[in-house]
């Protein structure tokens, strides 16, 4: 009986020990902003507000703010393998965020509705 207890005690020790871990990569993602409208405009830039052209493969928390309902904020891979990702829609308005993890290759983020006009691209790697 002793025995079951100390392993019991064990496993819950153990298992307490993931949790700052857990925590501590949630909070080391790094931040991109989004921001899509007013008007036909849409940006990716990085905390510090300079525009994301290259990042390194890695989990990145997108806080996207979507200013017009007209338009909406996708996230695609271009290149290096297949991702695509509505992160606002069209018709809301307002912040989202959404984690994605970035794989080697060419992103391009654009309004589904507006994609000619507004898009912006990056690479991975």
């Amino acid at each position: 009986m002793s025995r079951i207890r100390i392993g019991l005690a064990a496993a819950v020790a153990g298992s307490a020990l993931l949790v700052p871990a857990a925590v501590h990569a949630t909070a080391s993602k790094t931040i991109l902003k989004g921001t899509v409208g007013p008007g036909f405009s849409i940006k990716l830039t990085d905390a510090s507000g300079h525009k994301v052209t290259k990042l390194k493969p890695g989990v990145y928390l997108f806080k996207v703010a979507d200013k017009a309902s007209i338009h909406n904020f996708v996230l695609e891979r271009e290149s290096g393998g297949t991702f695509e990702k509505a992160i606002t829609s069209v018709g809301f308005t307002g912040t989202k965020t959404a984690v994605v993890t970035l794989k080697k290759g060419k992103w391009k983020f654009y309004c589904k509705p507006h994609e000619s006009a507004m898009n912006g691209t990056f690479t991975v790697g």
